[in-house]
């Protein structure tokens, strides 16, 4: 499927935004006090990194 300009241009927000979310939160879990705060924003991580990787599939 070919995008046009404009899905392009959405598609690259999108994924800089969930690298910057990815990047945050993984910040976030290393200055964690708490492992139960530690493992969420681990976590959190983990589903925007997904998220990333899921959206660059369509620039294929």
């Amino acid at each position: 499927m070919k995008l046009n300009e404009m899905e392009l241009q959405t598609l690259r927000h999108l994924i800089m935004a969930n690298d910057t979310t990815s990047c945050k939160m993984s910040a976030y879990a290393q200055q964690a006090q708490t492992p139960e705060i530690r493992q969420y924003f681990e976590k959190a991580a983990q589903t925007a990194a997904d998220a990333k990787t899921e959206l660059m599939g369509f620039l294929k």
